[in-house]
């Protein structure tokens, strides 16, 4: 992302901001598929300058799920149709929309309410040296939610990208 165009910041960069006092610092909290799975650990998390608001959930994959991909992504990739599954050293992040799960501040464990676990898995990585753009919060939203259409010329800038049940932070 160019810093000119830059709107998303992870919180840990913005020394004046902080969590409203009604909602739950996850950081560091565990995070599980619908089946109880474990995923990984919340590593931080994004926020829309402009919204004022976070809108996702940047997680540190589990080594579990990492592991487990390894073989299955070589065999994507020798049938030349794995394009967005080759995964460099260091590309174990991945970016959840802060609507699609609920957090329990009892447990201190965050549930993705309808994403399983193999989605997970086959979720497009970011190395976190690098960040992302638009083009590869596309590509996770299409993998997290294939029926709805994030190419559409509806969600072009962020006003109506974020403006979705997907980012809709009910905490």
């Amino acid at each position: 992302m160019e810093n000119k165009d830059k709107n998303l910041y992870r919180l840990d960069e913005l020394s004046n901001y902080k969590i409203a006092s009604n909602y739950s610092d996850v950081r560091g909290w565990k995070i599980v598929d619908a089946d109880n799975r474990t995923i990984g650990k919340i590593d931080n998390l994004w926020v829309n300058k402009d919204m004022q608001r976070v809108v996702y959930l940047d997680v540190k994959l589990d080594k579990g799920l990492l592991e487990e991909n390894h073989s299955e992504v070589r065999d994507v990739i020798a049938n030349d149709n794995g394009r967005e599954f080759i995964y460099k050293e260091g590309d174990s992040h991945i970016i959840i929309p802060i609507g699609s799960v609920n957090i329990n501040k009892d447990t201190k464990i965050v549930m993705a309410n309808s994403i399983g676990y193999d989605t997970f898995r086959n979720t497009s990585r970011y190395d976190r040296q690098v960040n992302f753009d638009r083009d590869y919060e596309r590509r996770v939203m299409k993998s997290y939610y294939p029926e709805s259409d994030p190419d559409s010329g509806y969600y072009s800038d962020d006003d109506t990208f974020y403006n979705r049940r997907e980012f809709d932070n009910k905490q």
